[in-house]
């Protein structure tokens, strides 16, 4: 993983996302050299890193609406892609109550729709039902003339990503040049659910996700008999929990093994491994409805898959690196035993020779993304 930052392992987690997302090397750099000296600072050196990465959105927005003035779509296009990466950059790290994280929260969602809109890229902005409210979703179609009804996977984010990252990193597109939806949800716990309309997580991941399969089912331009689920981080919980309740799904990938997430957030009690965000604790309390930290944390002993597997029978595939710091890779090898009534159980651990080696392949993601939309496509074309 390419860490600028020798002692800060979580900024150096946030460069590695941004990059992956398309941003530029030379403004990442310069950005990094600005808050060089608050890294050491660890999570008080957080306000530093959030300005320097609004400024830098900041400025690549104002040249990106150059280019929209001028009637110059695909240079705003690259220009709002860069801009709304960085914005998501900034707003992950910043404290739930921060109050100008809910600013940069409403720009990343602007500067993003416009560059939906200058690139042409075929992503709707949906509402998917749910208890009461709704929670936000990028569906990604594939359909064509030749192909109108394709499969479709429901992607769910992890602890602290968002749909726009998921869409940035380029998975939607991978899934599209193989015949295949997307939709990206933002659930319970993340993005637009948590910041707009206060839903937080929940264990039983498997209600939030019947009600995405419910929208796919409303659409003519899906097949509605080939929808599978997966997730990445936190998401290597959520999807197999998802799958193996929701008999509706086909499929199931997990980018990365959260199988025992509840016994990772003991471990980082003891400061064992890394975290993903600043603020930690705050943010998983956020994430998660609680008020204490020990109800929190007894809460957490409930998040686990042990169990849960047990009951996934549709083809499942788990992916993990070999030098995920945040999640053990044990728990993948634990997830691939326990999975005994699925049809086909793969494992694929990701080494230094093919890359991906770091949480959710924050290194180097195309090695990953590439292998699982191979996946995705081989089993949904055996079911033809």
């Amino acid at each position: 993983m390419f860490e600028p930052f020798p002692t800060n392992y979580v900024w150096n987690l946030s460069i590695n996302l941004a990059l992956e997302m398309g941003g530029s090397v030379g403004e990442i750099d310069s950005a990094n050299r600005a808050t060089a000296q608050a890294a050491t600072a660890g999570d008080k050196g957080v306000d530093a890193f959030f300005d320097t990465w609004l400024a830098m959105a900041a400025r690549v927005k104002d040249m990106a609406d150059a280019d929209y003035a001028a009637g110059h779509l695909e240079s705003a296009a690259a220009k709002y892609r860069r801009a709304c990466a960085y914005l998501i950059t900034a707003e992950r790290m910043q404290a739930s109550d921060y109050p100008p994280r809910q600013q940069a929260y409403a720009d990343m969602l602007s500067t993003f729709a416009r560059y939906v809109e200058c690139s042409g890229e075929p992503c709707e902005m949906v509402e998917i039902p749910y208890a009461g409210s709704h929670y936000p979703a990028l569906f990604c179609s594939a359909a064509t003339q030749d192909n109108p009804t394709p499969p479709c996977m429901v992607f769910c984010n992890g602890l602290d990503s968002v749909k726009e990252m998921v869409f940035l990193v380029g998975l939607p597109a991978a899934l599209r040049a193989r015949g295949i939806s997307c939709l990206v949800v933002d659930q319970p716990g993340v993005g637009g659910a948590l910041r707009r309309n206060k839903l937080p997580a929940i264990v039983e991941t498997e209600v939030w996700a019947g009600r995405a399969v419910d929208w796919l089912e409303t659409r003519k331009d899906v097949a509605s008999d080939r929808i599978g689920m997966m997730g990445w981080s936190l998401g290597g919980y959520y999807a197999p929990r998802a799958a193996a309740f929701e008999k509706r799904f086909k499929l199931c990938v997990a980018w990365g093994a959260n199988h025992e997430w509840g016994l990772v957030q003991q471990r980082r009690r003891r400061n064992e491994g890394e975290n993903p965000v600043p603020h930690y604790w705050a943010h998983v309390m956020w994430v998660w409805g609680q008020q204490r930290l020990d109800d929190f944390m007894t809460m957490s002993e409930r998040i686990t898959l042990t169990g849960v597997v047990e009951h996934i029978d549709v083809p499942f595939l788990i992916v993990h690196g070999e030098n995920d710091r945040q999640i053990p890779v044990e728990y993948a090898y634990r997830s691939h035993d326990q999975a005994m009534r699925s049809p086909r159980a793969d494992l694929k651990v990701f080494t230094a020779r093919e890359g991906g080696v770091e949480h959710c392949s924050a290194d180097n993601m195309e090695p990953v993304r590439s292998y699982i939309a191979d996946w995705i496509h081989d089993r949904f074309a055996e079911m033809i």
